[in-house]
């Protein structure tokens, strides 16, 4: 019914203004935009540089945020103690050598030298006597000397001949050096000391540790002059290899989804995006993606999908923690 003036009466704004309202809604349905991909999150494994010994922070040669080149010099903790346990070593491992040596060579020069004088003396001695022995015995068989006097030069040359041969003898043994047990106690000294030297070398060697690899420089975790724990890493570096993707993905889409699968990355400030392949699919779901990564701040059941890059250099420059938006490649 038309009032006066044009107005409808209520029971007739009713209806119109229900059909106006489901015309909206309708057309904000049609109008709002289908999802093109998924939103995420650059994600990092990251690699922890510590020392297997304890020790004061002598110097931090990185910052946080840099990127260093592979074996380039992150930190050096205090190590005086290893040092000097290094030098002890090198010197022990010195003495244990000469003494090896010298058992190897046996006597001195001069006390071979003397031991060969006192063999010619006993070598001449003995020709001596069996000179004087043949003598005595022609002038026996010929009745010219008596049988005492026979007797004494054979007796002559029966005591030096047997000296000759102790000389030689002990001439022989003195160039061979000492005997095979000490020779072979005097090696595995050199050994032990060998590795006692190799354990300081070890020791000093740890307390400076480098890059393994080309990455940012996530995070320092201690300041020079403070003392590091057995094992506490010092700096944390994500490689750009260990640069990874994290985003979530309704369980409508999931099931469609297959590691190994193309996907393209698009992050803000870059100008094209960035080829990718599913690496891993979450067995179990998540209820709320983070909410500092999600646009509409619903509950909703999603699973979580991580992508690694195809070319590990592209993604050099990013950081763990950029938003990403993610699309499956066509």
């Amino acid at each position: 019914m038309k009032l006066p003036g044009g107005n409808y009466s209520a029971p007739m704004r009713t209806p119109l203004l229900h059909l106006l309202c489901a015309s909206l809604l309708f057309l904000g349905a049609c109008s709002r935009p289908a999802s093109t991909g998924y939103q995420g999150y650059l994600e990092g494994d990251f690699i922890y540089v510590a020392a297997p010994l304890a020790g004061q922070l002598e110097k931090l040669a990185v910052t946080k945020g840099t990127r260093v080149a592979v074996g380039a010099p992150l930190f050096t903790l205090e190590h005086a103690s290893e040092l000097a346990a290094q030098r002890q070593a090198a010197d022990q491992l010195l003495a244990a050598q000469a003494r090896l040596a010298d058992a190897q060579k046996g006597s001195r020069p001069s006390e071979l030298a003397t031991l060969t004088a006192r063999l010619d003396q006993a070598r001449a001695a003995a020709e001596l006597s069996q000179l004087d022995l043949t003598r005595q015995k022609n002038l026996y068989d010929t009745h010219v000397v008596s049988e005492a006097d026979y007797d004494r030069a054979r007796l002559t040359h029966e005591k030096n001949t047997p000296a000759l041969d102790e000389l030689t003898t002990q001439l022989t043994t003195a160039g061979l050096g000492a005997r095979p047990d000490a020779l072979a106690a005097a090696a595995a000294e050199v050994s032990a000391a060998t590795a006692a030297k190799e354990k300081t070398d070890w020791a000093v060697a740890q307390k400076s540790q480098s890059a393994p690899r080309a990455a940012l420089v996530y995070d320092t975790l201690y300041r020079e002059g403070e003392f590091v724990a057995t094992g506490n890493p010092v700096v944390s570096l994500p490689p750009a290899e260990n640069i990874k993707v994290r985003f979530f993905v309704p369980e409508a889409d999931f099931a469609a989804l297959k590691a190994g699968a193309a996907v393209r990355i698009a992050i803000t400030g870059r100008p094209a995006p960035i080829d990718a392949r599913i690496s891993y699919l979450s067995p179990s779901p998540e209820y709320t993606p983070p909410i500092l990564y999600n646009r509409e701040n619903r509950a909703k059941l999603v699973f979580m999908v991580e992508a690694i890059f195809n070319d590990a250099a592209g993604a050099a420059d990013l950081h763990p923690g950029q938003p990403v938006d993610v699309a499956l490649a066509k």
